[in-house]
């Protein structure tokens, strides 16, 4: 018996990147080289619990609905230094986070495009001030609700989370026009 290797799915977004995004960017920016091509390398979701400090459970949940929403497991961040003001000290868990690179990356912001913004409450566009000035961007949301896999009813708490997407753009306004033609549904500029 031959043992094939399972079809893997490549993520639609990712075929489309390959088939009209890259080329558009060559063309739209004057690079001869592929390699040169702005792409997305990693996407970054945390979500951080600052009441963690008094009760640990909901750090668990935090990890776990982290989970379902990226497909890949959740990790705890902790604190760094020392805060008294915040009652926070060094060492103590505050927060969750998952790293997401190649189809998981790719699956995750397919469902952030496509089921997910189109949920949140008062949708206008994502703000085109996320970016970081290296061609980097970050995007908050209130509520992770807005994600199908999180069951409302067993919700005990609404946690923000933040998505950092790292690109290989130098530069803002490259990653912007990468993301705009990924589909990212930004504010107009006056706005």
């Amino acid at each position: 018996m031959s043992a094939e290797a399972a079809p893997s799915i490549e993520p639609r977004l990712r075929a489309r990147y390959r088939e009209e995004v890259a080329p558009g960017l060559m063309s739209d920016l004057g690079i001869t080289n592929p390699m040169a091509v702005p792409r997305l390398t990693k996407a970054v979701v945390s979500m951080g619990v600052g009441v963690a400090r008094e009760n640990i459970k909901i750090l668990d949940t935090a990890l776990e609905e982290i989970t379902k929403i990226t497909g890949q497991k959740a990790v705890m961040t902790r604190a760094r230094k020392s805060i008294a003001n915040f009652k926070l000290r060094e060492g103590m868990p505050i927060g969750a986070r998952v790293t997401l690179r190649g189809a998981n990356m790719w699956f995750f912001l397919d469902r952030l495009l496509s089921v997910a913004l189109p949920r949140v409450r008062d949708f206008r566009g994502i703000s085109r001030k996320g970016f970081d000035g290296q061609g980097n961007y970050t995007l908050g949301l209130k509520d992770q609700m807005v994600f199908p896999e999180i069951d409302i009813s067993k919700v005990d708490l609404s946690k923000g989370m933040n998505v950092t997407l790292v690109t290989t753009a130098r530069r803002d306004d490259h990653a912007l026009l990468l993301m705009e033609k990924l589909g990212f549904p930004f504010t107009r500029p006056n706005q």
